[in-house]
């Protein structure tokens, strides 16, 4: 473990590393340009080149008895397993929808706030290094919790031209009946500009690579995304009485992920000597007192965030950057990423400052719907027209007059 000195040379290197590697850029605005003129022939193309499969237009589609043959597949320990972190999930989800407002006035003024679920979503799910099976329902579940209609999966295919058995057996705990073999920026094209084969969604979530993330950012106003998602990463707060042990798991458990990032922010020398005598990658700082490493966890605003600390809670107002919070000894991040509740689908790389969590409000459109009697809007009239007229909109101003 690297110790830093303090929180400039910490924000340099995370700097480097959070870094989006730029060279991608032109690559992956090529892919976008073809699937969008060629369509499926250019994701058998891709396929073919990046993935070492040979598929036809036809076999783009996982069919039903496909994904219902892989949950017939699973041991029952594993659906038992994969029920409890889906009711979880969902559970949590239920509790987020926002109710509509409306508002009504004497004068027949009415306002209201009106939220309508998304038509149609695409999810996509990695399977490089690992397949991410537990993404599929971190992803899933709030879409299906806010009513979205038509939740569709892309995930690229393995060698033997199937897809990963467990991504589609949780599919099919979670009814997704469209599920397609198709990986990298390509199947964002596909979702984002929509092919023969492959109708166009609303928004694209879940995680990926830096051409997954890098096709997101050049589509996004074409579709909507979640966010521009980064390398796994944790920084752990923790004080003189922290267990290392614990600590020293918890960084290894993020690192675990490729390009992980795990950090260590103490007040204890103690501490920081214990855990270094681990040898585990990573970096660590120590500041002077607890209130100064939340200061530090505001600057880096991580992904996750571990207080371990005799009274975690009470660091809790201080803490104002970070995707999710765990407390105390006996809540590792790996609960969040598993079995908890909320979504895994988190803010990384410093964009908890203004990115949150995927919640079921990504997948809802607020609409305004606003009526008027015509006293309203004699009583509004005088107003409007003010300002109207410092904008020099004589048009807005007589479509009120004709009224009244």
């Amino acid at each position: 473990m690297r110790v830093v000195r303090n929180i400039d040379s910490l924000e340099k290197i995370l700097g480097k590393n959070r870094q989006r590697k730029n060279k991608i850029g032109e690559k992956v605005s090529k892919i976008i340009k073809k699937v969008a003129e060629f369509g499926d022939s250019a994701l058998v193309e891709y396929t073919k080149r990046f993935d070492k499969v040979k598929i036809s237009p036809k076999e783009l589609r996982i069919s039903e008895s496909q994904i219902s043959a892989a949950f017939n597949e699973l041991d029952s320990s594993l659906i038992s397993a994969f029920k409890l972190a889906i009711d979880n999930v969902t559970k949590f989800y239920k509790r987020q929808i926002p109710k509509n407002t409306r508002i009504k006035q004497s004068n027949g003024k009415v306002l209201i706030s009106r939220y309508v679920a998304l038509e149609r979503v695409g999810v996509y799910v990695p399977a490089g290094t690992a397949p991410l099976v537990s993404s599929v329902y971190m992803s899933v579940i709030p879409a299906l919790v806010a009513g979205v209609k038509e939740v569709v999966l892309a995930s690229p295919p393995c060698r033997d031209n199937s897809i990963n058995p467990f991504i589609l057996a949780i599919a099919s705990l979670l009814k997704i009946k469209e599920i397609y073999r198709i990986g990298g920026a390509q199947a964002v094209a596909a979702f984002a500009c929509g092919t023969k084969t492959i109708k166009r969604v609303d928004k694209i979530v879940g995680p990926g690579n830096d051409f997954v993330t890098e096709a997101k950012r050049q589509l996004f106003g074409k579709v909507d995304i979640d966010m521009l998602a980064g390398p796994s990463e944790v920084v752990i707060l923790a004080s003189k009485d922290a267990n290392p042990e614990y600590i020293t798991a918890d960084l290894e458990s993020q690192i675990e992920h490729h390009g992980g990032l795990g950090i260590l922010v103490t007040n204890s020398k103690k501490i920081i000597r214990e855990v270094r005598m681990k040898k585990i990658p990573g970096l660590a700082l120590r500041v002077k007192n607890l209130e100064a490493g939340c200061e530090v966890v505001n600057k880096i605003a991580p992904e996750h965030l571990e207080i371990l600390t005799k009274k975690p809670a009470s660091l809790l107002k201080k803490i104002k950057n970070a995707g999710a919070i765990f407390l105390g000894d006996y809540t590792p991040v790996a609960l969040g990423d598993y079995t908890a509740g909320p979504s895994h689908v988190l803010p990384t790389a410093g964009t908890s400052r203004f990115f949150s969590c995927l919640s079921v409000k990504d997948f809802l459109k607020e609409v305004h719907i606003i009526s008027y009697t015509k006293k309203a809007l004699q009583e509004e009239a005088e107003v409007l027209e003010k300002i109207a007229n410092l904008e020099g909109m004589n048009k807005h101003i007589e479509s009120v007059k004709k009224r009244l």
